[in-house]
């Protein structure tokens, strides 16, 4: 690929795994208040999803798409280009947690968490990143990972191992793309969701005691960081930028 020294421009159309709530619903809505255009799958499309599509159609597509159907994601990704026109960034949010000690985990389970957490998200950036090339586009990756690919904490083995490997390939295919693309991670501390929420109260509170600001994360601290990484010209690359109120210092 030939060096090119101009600035990456913001993105325009953005594909979002795990869109249909949470953090991923909170991406969404800010990337349509940006002016961009958005194409959002989940698993299942909740009715918030559903509504921004059908309230913003020429803007926003969404579609029930599991992220480990590999032929599905490709399907969604050339459909997604089709109705909202050339795609130039992509977000990587879906996930599946974890709760279990490694010699409790089943070998199937482990085999699981990889293809979520891992396998999967690389195949879908592969998906958009053949298309973004393809059609001569230079664009950006983000990668939501988590603080526990930088500390331990029990019963996330195989999780943590997934997104430590996820943050080692962005940092690698940030100097593969070589100005294609700008690829980076945002890796959030614990926060209330249907997935930290399997670590039970008790541990989300010593983790909050444990946490120097005193509280966790919240998808509000996140969505700012991702609308940078985007839009803004800040020539941030192969980076992962933790925001976890301070937990992992």
């Amino acid at each position: 690929m030939s060096e090119d020294l101009t600035p990456i421009p913001p993105a325009s159309c953005v594909v979002v795994s795990g869109g249909s709530r949470g953090l991923g619903l909170a991406l969404v809505q800010d990337i349509l208040g940006r002016g961009a255009r958005v194409a959002a799958f989940a698993r299942s499309v909740t009715p918030e999803l559903a509504a921004l599509a059908a309230e913003h159609p020429e803007e926003v597509y969404v579609e029930a798409v599991d992220i480990t159907d590999v032929r599905a994601v490709e399907a969604f990704v050339r459909a997604a280009g089709n109705r909202l026109g050339p795609i130039d960034a992509l977000v990587n949010n879906a996930a599946a947690g974890q709760d279990s000690l490694l010699v409790h985990t089943a070998p199937d389970r482990i085999a699981s968490l990889i293809e979520t957490n891992l396998t999967a998200p690389l195949l879908l950036t592969r998906a958009v990143l053949r298309r973004m090339l393809a059609g001569g586009r230079r664009g950006r990756i983000v990668m939501i990972t988590s603080v526990c690919a930088q500390r331990g904490y029990s019963g996330l083995v195989v999780y943590a191992a997934a997104k430590g490997a996820l943050e080692a390939a962005a940092r690698t295919l940030a100097r593969e793309m070589h100005g294609r693309a700008l690829v980076n991670c945002v890796a959030p501390g614990f926060f209330a969701s249907e997935m930290s929420s399997a670590l039970g109260s008790e541990q989300l509170d010593t983790i909050t005691r444990r946490t120097p600001s005193g509280r966790l994360v919240e998808p509000t601290d996140i969505v700012p960081l991702v609308r940078t990484l985007l839009f803004e010209d800040t020539n941030l690359n192969g980076q992962v930028l933790t925001v976890d109120g301070g937990s992992s210092i």
